[in-house]
């Protein structure tokens, strides 16, 4: 007897369970997103916090916290009870706005606006995409992942060179990157409402999870976006 594949799980799921699940996850991400928002712009506003972000130690708190909560939340996150796991998204997605306050400062804020709602619009596309695909993109999200950690590497070498020539390509591929990893992931998050069936707490989780990753998907493709279209002031 052959295992079932994750596209066979999902068509195991009634329509109603898979629309709440994925309804579960968005919700999440757009949350987060908006904490991220609304954190970033408030720091930008204040010159003090900015002094006491971006001018102490803290800013190395600030700025590599993020990271390692990420790591823990994946690995973790089923062992978690829903609240310590929404907790520390929510703590994640302040974090992440703190260090991103500086954005506000480079960039007018208008250019960030414009450049939110296309980045907005090509996540959408490549969301519905992923949703919607009878293609299976398993070997496509293998590629991508080995193509993020060349760019990692390469944005590491270009810390060092200062090129902006090689940081032009470095922003276009990171939007072809985090594109393609959206409607991936997007795939993935459809392939395992089936834990709908397993309980409200472990679909809670599991659905801040998704939501963990298409926000840094999200979050992605905007910042290598405004790297490329974005005014600076």
């Amino acid at each position: 007897m052959q295992p079932m594949s994750n596209r066979s799980f999902a068509a195991a799921v009634d329509l109603d369970a898979l629309r709440t699940y994925v309804q579960r996850v968005y919700a999440w991400m757009v949350g987060g997103l908006m904490v991220t928002a609304i954190t970033a712009f408030g720091v930008s506003s204040s010159e003090t916090l900015l002094m006491a972000i971006f001018g102490s130690p803290l800013k190395w708190v600030v700025l590599l916290a993020p990271l390692g909560m990420v790591f823990f939340l994946s690995a973790k996150v089923d062992t978690m009870k829903p609240s310590t796991a929404a907790t520390l998204f929510i703590v994640f997605s302040m974090l992440m706005g703190m260090s991103l306050a500086s954005i506000f400062v480079v960039y007018e804020l208008g250019s960030v606006g414009m450049v939110f709602l296309i980045a907005a619009g090509m996540y959408g596309a490549a969301a519905a995409y992923g949703y919607t695909t009878k293609r299976d993109l398993t070997s496509i999200g293998s590629f991508l992942f080995m193509g993020l950690i060349g760019l990692i590497i390469a944005m590491f070498v270009n810390w060092f060179l200062g090129s902006s020539v090689l940081d032009f390509a470095i922003s276009v591929i990171g939007v072809l990157i985090f594109t393609g990893l959206t409607a991936w992931d997007m795939q993935k998050i459809k392939s395992e409402a089936i834990v709908m069936y397993a309980g409200d707490a472990l679909a809670t989780k599991r659905s801040i999870l998704g939501a963990l990753n298409l926000y840094l998907n999200f979050l992605n493709l905007f910042l290598f976006l405004l790297r490329l279209l974005g005014d600076r002031r």
